[in-house]
C-alpha cells in the first residue's frame, strides 16, 4: 500500500489543482475548437492564403494504430503545401480517466467550455479501443503528397505548434515508465477495472495547468503539498510524425519504427524538419501525440500530453535529390534537422543498441555528406557531440545525436538546410 505521507501528498496536490487552474487568465484566443468537421482547405488566421485543414474526427483519426498501406489518404495535397492538424492528446480520454474528457478536465476545475467538442464526440461515440491491447495515441491523417513513390524522401517542415487549450496531463501506468513495479506506488489494477470504474486501475495522472510568464513564455505549474509551485518551460512538439509502413497489417502506435511514428525527440518542435523516407505510394504522412513538454527519457511514461493545432509543409524530395541527407538518394530511417544542429536517430528495443545506432547513423551522416573520413568522424563524434536519450518507455527505445552544424561552417558540402 502507499505511504500515509504519499496519500496526503497526492490529496493536498489535487486539491490545490483546480484553483489554481481556475485563477490563472488565459489567451481569448482559447480553447481552438476544430475549425471544420472534415478535411477542407480553408483560410486559417495568421496563415497566407488557403491551406490544408484536418480535424481530428471519427473519420480521420486511428486510435492506437498508425496508417498503413491499406489506408486511402483523407487529403492528397502538392508538393509543398501546408497541411495544418487539429491533433487530440489521449490524456484525460483515455478508459483509465474515465473515457469521459468533460467529467474528468471539469473535475479539476476546467469550464466546460474549455474542453475541446472533438475529444468529446471521439470518447462519446462507439469507436472500438482496448485499453489493455491498443496503443493510447489519437493518430490524424494520413495525407498523401502528389508523386511520391518508394525511395523517395518526404521533407517535413514543423512550422507551428500551438496550444489548443491551457492544460494537460502526465501520466504513469502500472508496468509502465522506467521504473515498471516501484511507480506507480499503492495498489496493483483489479481485474475488473474498466472506464466506468476508473479508479480501480491505480494509475496515477497529473492534471498540468500551463500559463505564459513574464516574458510571455509558456511554462508548466505543479503544486507542492504546501501549495509552493514549480514550474518548467514549454517546448511543445509533436511525438509522431510518421509515414505509412509498407504492410497491411495494424501497425501499433507506440514503438517507433523506420517510418517515423512514434519517435518522441523534443528537439523537433517548431522551426526543425524531419527526413522521413517513403514506403508506399503518396507517403501518407500522419501525426499525433502532442507535447507541451517532454525531459530527455520521458522516465514516468509520458510526456506533459497536450492537445496542439500543429502545422506542417510536406515536400517532395524526389529520389536522388541533393538536399536528401545522404549519398545514396534516398533515406533508411528518419533524420532530423534544426537551425542549429542535426539529428542523426538510433531505434532499438535495447538502449545499448539504440545508441550503437545513433553513433552508426551520424557516422554515416558525416562522411557521405560532409567528407570526413571514419576514424576522424568518429574521433569528432566523442569529443564535440551530445547523444540524447530521446525517450525509453516505448518498446523501441530512442537515442539520438546532436551535431552542431556551427562546426561545419567551413566544410562546402550540400548538408546546408534548404
Amino acid at each position: 500500500m502507499m505511504h500515509p505521507k504519499y496519500l496526503i501528498a497526492l490529496v493536498l496536490a489535487s486539491a490545490a489543482l483546480p484553483a489554481s487552474f481556475a485563477a490563472e487568465k488565459y489567451p481569448d484566443s482559447l480553447p481552438l475548437q476544430p475549425l471544420a468537421d472534415k478535411p477542407a482547405r480553408l483560410a486559417i488566421k495568421g496563415m497566407p492564403g488557403k491551406v490544408y485543414y484536418v480535424p481530428s474526427t471519427l473519420d480521420t483519426i486511428k486510435w492506437g494504430y498508425l496508417p498503413n498501406a491499406a489506408d486511402a489518404p483523407l487529403l492528397t495535397v502538392p508538393s509543398g503545401a501546408t497541411v495544418v492538424f487539429d491533433t487530440l492528446s489521449h490524456e484525460g480520454l483515455l478508459e483509465d480517466q474515465g473515457r469521459n474528457p468533460l467529467a474528468f478536465f471539469m473535475k479539476h476545475g476546467v469550464p466546460k467550455a474549455m474542453v475541446l467538442t472533438d475529444a468529446i464526440a471521439i470518447t462519446g461515440s462507439v469507436i472500438p479501443h482496448d485499453f489493455a491491447k491498443d496503443g493510447p495515441h489519437i493518430i490524424t491523417g494520413p495525407v498523401a503528397v502528389e508523386g511520391a513513390e518508394p525511395g523517395d524522401v518526404l521533407k517535413v517542415e514543423v512550422l507551428a505548434v500551438v496550444p489548443r487549450v491551457p492544460y494537460g496531463v502526465i501520466s504513469n501506468r502500472h508496468g509502465k515508465g522506467s521504473l515498471p513495479g516501484e511507480f506507480p506506488q499503492g495498489a496493483r489494477p483489479e481485474a475488473d477495472a474498466n472506464a466506468a470504474a476508473p479508479e480501480k486501475f491505480h494509475n496515477v495522472s497529473v492534471f498540468t495547468p500551463v500559463r505564459k510568464n513574464r516574458r510571455g513564455q509558456w511554462e508548466g505549474v505543479m503544486k507542492n503539498p504546501d501549495g509552493s509551485e514549480v514550474t518548467f518551460p514549454a517546448a511543445p512538439f509533436m511525438g509522431v510524425m510518421g509515414v505509412a509502413a509498407a504492410t497491411d497489417e495494424p501497425v501499433h502506435s507506440v514503438p517507433p519504427g523506420v517510418y517515423g511514428g512514434n519517435i518522441d525527440i523534443n528537439d523537433l518542435g517548431a522551426g526543425s524538419t524531419v527526413y522521413l523516407p517513403v514506403f508506399v505510394k503518396g507517403a501518407q504522412f500522419y501525426t499525433g501525440d502532442p507535447h507541451m513538454a517532454q525531459g530527455d527519457g520521458e522516465v514516468a511514461l509520458t510526456a506533459l500530453e497536450h492537445s496542439m493545432r500543429a502545422s506542417f509543409r510536406l515536400t517532395l524530395l524526389k529520389k536522388g535529390d541533393a538536399r536528401i541527407p545522404s549519398a545514396s538518394g534516398s533515406l533508411s530511417k528518419p533524420f532530423g534537422e534544426t537551425d542549429s544542429h542535426w539529428i542523426a536517430i538510433g531505434m532499438n528495443a535495447d538502449l545499448d543498441e539504440a545508441m550503437k545506432d545513433a553513433v552508426r547513423e551520424s557516422l554515416r551522416f558525416l562522411t557521405e555528406k560532409l567528407g570526413m573520413e571514419p576514424a576522424v568522424a568518429y574521433a569528432y563524434l566523442s569529443a564535440a557531440t551530445d547523444y540524447q536519450v530521446s525517450q525509453v518507455v516505448d518498446r523501441t527505445k530512442g537515442i539520438h545525436a546532436m551535431i552542431r552544424k556551427s562546426d561545419f561552417k567551413k566544410v562546402k558540402k550540400s548538408a546546408n538546410k534548404h
